[in-house]
């Protein structure tokens, strides 16, 4: 099949560091975890802010549900760790019930000038009525409220004062913004080496998937279809996004 257009398979040069942020434990690993094993490959090293805990997931009724945030956190670590991600930070929203306020543009403001990276990862903030499951009200929330934080906020010295003022945090400009699950992609990523990572990532958030006796499938049957529009060879595996370059 051929490759679809603007549909771009060539290498983007590594960066030192990236920031991934998410709504919920588990979403950078259904939607990028290949990709993300990839970048730790070329030696960046790679941040998660995780917006909630994920308090309103989990399928087993025996869990008490005052459990299931430290559970999940929990889970969200080991998937990071097994991708080669070991700084996960967690921001604590109620899961079900994101909406974009100034507090949560400025907590991710917080992170970007923390982490200071040159590559972010984020969701995307238009509806994709193609995966409508990708479009979650969380997932909108996360990443309208993620670019709003890069563009403007995060870059911006007068935005957020409390930052600088209080904890020395100095502005910060992100130039390359991948974004995922969106209904207009740009780019693909060959995950075909990534893909056991990719799903021991997954597996390791045992209260959302363990459920699921068709994953491997599934994953694989989402991975290639991306490989195939991407105009990559039958058994090739891939992940795609929507890059935006900011000046």
């Amino acid at each position: 099949m051929a490759a679809e257009p603007n549909l771009s398979i060539e290498p983007v040069p590594p960066v030192e560091r990236a920031l991934v942020v998410t709504a919920h434990p588990d979403d950078v690993d259904f939607g990028a975890g290949g990709t993300v094993a990839h970048w730790v490959s070329q030696g960046t090293a790679v941040t998660y802010c995780v917006i909630t805990d994920g308090d309103a997931g989990g399928f087993d009724p025996d869990v008490p549900r005052s459990q299931i945030p430290e559970i999940r956190r929990a889970e969200q670590i080991a998937a990071g760790e097994s991708l080669g991600v070991a700084d996960v930070r967690f921001l604590g929203y109620r899961d079900g019930s994101l909406t974009v306020t100034m507090g949560l543009r400025r907590d991710i403001s917080r992170v970007i000038r923390q982490v200071r990276p040159e590559r972010m990862l984020i969701q995307s903030p238009e509806r994709n009525w193609q995966r409508i499951q990708a479009s979650h009200p969380d997932h909108l929330a996360a990443g309208e409220a993620a670019l709003c934080a890069i563009y403007p906020d995060a870059r911006n010295p007068f935005a957020h004062t409390e930052l600088l003022a209080d904890e020395g945090l100095v502005d910060w400009v992100v130039p390359e913004v991948w974004i995922m699950a969106g209904p207009q992609p740009t780019h693909a990523v060959d995950v075909t080496d990534f893909v056991d990572a990719k799903l021991t990532a997954l597996r390791a958030h045992a209260s959302q998937t363990a459920h699921m006796n068709d994953l491997d499938e599934r994953i694989r049957g989402w991975l290639s279809g991306a490989a195939a529009q991407a105009g990559l060879p039958e058994g090739r595996y891939a992940e795609t996004f929507q890059l935006i370059h900011i000046s």
